[in-house]
């Protein structure tokens, strides 16, 4: 009697089951037919504004050009939200050695689809350019070194200060 009880008790929650999945994938699809297309959320120089914290490594040459390193380091980047970022990073070279506080600065844009690019001068003549992605609503960026050719460096930035 009590497996009777068990078996019937399971067949009535699969019932219910299939019927408030049914109920819900139907309002859902109605909710979507009747909503009308959802706002894309765009990007701009105007979302990054503030400070970011973050993390990077690869390689790069070690100064000189006369061999490849490893290279790790952290980076606090303030952006003003018109296209300008002041920088400040503490790298560890595998053969140059520690570089602390280094100051930097340098340019970005924004594009509506969230990628980006920037442009910085960590020291007189050098140039570096990232390509770089916002995720979390302009709360972290994620960006890739394109040139010079040979640094291959990848650095993740989250926000540390909010608005």
């Amino acid at each position: 009697m009590r497996r009777g009880n068990w078996v019937l008790g399971g067949a009535a929650c699969a019932l219910v089951c299939i019927g408030v999945s049914a109920a819900l994938l139907g309002s859902a699809g109605a909710a979507q037919a009747t909503g009308g297309p959802q706002k894309r959320f765009e990007c701009s120089n105007r979302l990054l504004k503030g400070s970011f914290g973050g993390q990077m490594q690869g390689t790069r040459p070690v100064p000189g050009g006369t061999a490849i390193e490893n290279v790790i380091g952290v980076i606090t980047r303030t952006y003003d939200g018109a296209g300008n970022f002041t920088q400040v990073d503490n790298v560890k070279g595998s053969i140059s050695g520690y570089s602390p506080d280094r100051p930097g600065y340098g340019t970005y844009s924004v594009n509506a689809d969230c990628t980006g690019s920037t442009r910085f001068e960590p020291a007189p003549g050098i140039v570096i350019e990232e390509r770089t992605v916002i995720v979390d609503f302009g709360n972290e960026i994620r960006s890739v070194v394109t040139k010079p050719q040979p640094i291959m460096v990848t650095a993740s930035s989250k926000r540390i200060d909010y608005r």
